[in-house]
């Protein structure tokens, strides 16, 4: 790959994530429970008075398992790797019983939850953060985009709200440069020197009926390019091993699209994988672990980027991509797949995988004939789709996008390593002149 890079530039972000964390008791009353909350479970049916659930959670976790709590509940026995303190890590709410950090156990609902408050009467609850719903299933991130505050929840859903915000400084020096590209044209360099709320994001997720049944409407916006977006996504998970999506999302072209966002190294991505990778499109999309620690992601959505493009815009050509990854040592590799071992993990974490993505691209030409899609660019920055980027006076409409990665990386006590293989291709152009070339393959990599 030949790459041309005449801008030094002088980055500073300020990042801001909106993020929502005695002695043990055994009964809990309706009027207790509503002030206590906390969150989330994979029940699949609304227990009934008089019956019996269990409902478990793991240290970090906070799980709801719905049940009819209006005659009062009672923990039968504690099953779990830590403690169960009424009003502190179990508690009842309008959807049902709440465990969390470990609790777990088998709670008896209705009359004989009575009977056994009054034999043993609770002492005074503290009441507990109203904390939302844990998943079930990791979702790498398409639907944990941070823990945030739980607003209300109740048997037919949940309501929480998060928050995301980058304040960017970027000073380019010289101001002004020029530089030739591959065809021996010289160009302009405009450094930028300026102050951006560069990305700002506001999260609305919770469940509606069922924990299983999940959304995310996103609030999005990139203000230095005037990009302003609202979305959905909805998803169903059946189980560790399948679950389905629908809405906007990365394609899963390199590590970076799936979920590890926003904890990068730095506030954004490294430059090779900004020059390689694909970008989001509105999709219906596959995950799952087939055994523990190996997991797949499988997509099928509308282009390379969505952004900016109009409906009537896109032609009946599909994106699909996948990608696959095994941790081994841990079967974990930190929140989300994180780049940086910020959780310090005493024990070696490691991950391998790859990930592919392909897709027929249009320019999408504006009434100027200027090509508003602006994802593919050559060794040396020029757009593709720009005329006479290949040859003089010729204008690329469509090219097919293909890229192959390989990733693999190990944590290991705050110690990261990190490293990705590209293999990017730009193929079947069609164009309005002949081209010097059929197809060009492009690779990188970085440490």
């Amino acid at each position: 790959m030949r790459t041309v890079f005449t801008a030094a530039a002088c980055t500073v972000g300020v990042l801001v994530i909106v993020a929502g964390s005695a002695t043990a008791q055994t009964a809990a009353t309706p009027q207790a429970g509503k002030t206590a909350g906390a969150a989330q479970a994979p029940a699949h049916q609304v227990a009934t008075v008089g019956g019996t659930i269990v409902c478990e959670s793991k240290k970090g976790e906070n799980k709801v398992c719905l049940a009819d709590t209006a005659a009062g509940v009672v923990l039968k026995k504690s099953t779990g790797s830590a403690d169960c303190v009424l009003g502190k890590t179990w508690g009842i709410d309008e959807a049902g019983v709440w465990v969390s950090d470990g609790c777990s156990g088998e709670f008896q609902l209705g009359e004989a939850a009575k009977e056994g408050s009054a034999a043993a009467p609770p002492t005074a609850v503290t009441a507990a953060p109203r904390k939302p719903t844990t998943q079930g299933v990791e979702s790498w991130g398409d639907f944990e985009p941070g823990a945030g505050f739980l607003v209300g929840r109740n048997s037919a859903g949940e309501l929480a709200i998060s928050g995301y915000a980058l304040e960017r400084y970027v000073n380019q020096t010289p101001a002004e440069q020029t530089f030739t590209d591959h065809l021996g044209n010289e160009r302009t360099v405009d450094g930028r020197n300026d102050i951006w709320p560069h990305r700002i994001m506001i999260f609305l997720k919770g469940w509606v009926g069922n924990p299983k049944l999940i959304y995310t409407v996103t609030l999005w916006a990139v203000l230095d390019t005037n990009q302003n977006a609202i979305f959905a996504n909805i998803g169903y998970q059946f189980d560790r091993k399948f679950s389905v999506y629908a809405g906007f999302n990365g394609n899963p072209g390199t590590r970076s699209l799936q979920g590890s966002h926003p904890y990068w190294l730095g506030h954004d991505r490294v430059m090779a994988d900004e020059f390689f990778r694909p970008f989001f499109t509105a999709a219906v999309y596959a995950q799952g672990e087939l055994v523990k620690g190996l997991w797949y992601n499988v997509s099928a959505g509308n282009n390379n980027s969505i952004l900016g493009v109009k409906s009537s815009q896109l032609d009946r050509s599909l994106t699909t991509g996948g990608s696959m990854w095994w941790m081994p040592t841990t079967k974990e590799f930190g929140p989300r797949g994180a780049y940086g071992d910020w959780e310090r993990h005493d024990k070696v974490a490691t991950r391998f995988g790859f990930s592919t993505v392909r897709s027929p691209e249009q320019s999408f030409a504006n009434s100027s004939g200027v090509p508003d899609n602006t994802t593919l660019r050559l060794a040396d920055s020029v757009n593709v789709f720009e005329t006479g980027s290949l040859a003089p006076g010729v204008t690329v409409d469509k090219v097919n996008y293909r890229i192959l990665s390989f990733d693999a990386g190990v944590k290991y006590k705050g110690f990261f390593l990190q490293t990705e293989i590209y293999n990017r291709w730009l193929d079947n152009f069609k164009a309005d002149g002949a081209l010097p070339v059929g197809s060009i393959h492009d690779k990188g990599f970085y440490v």
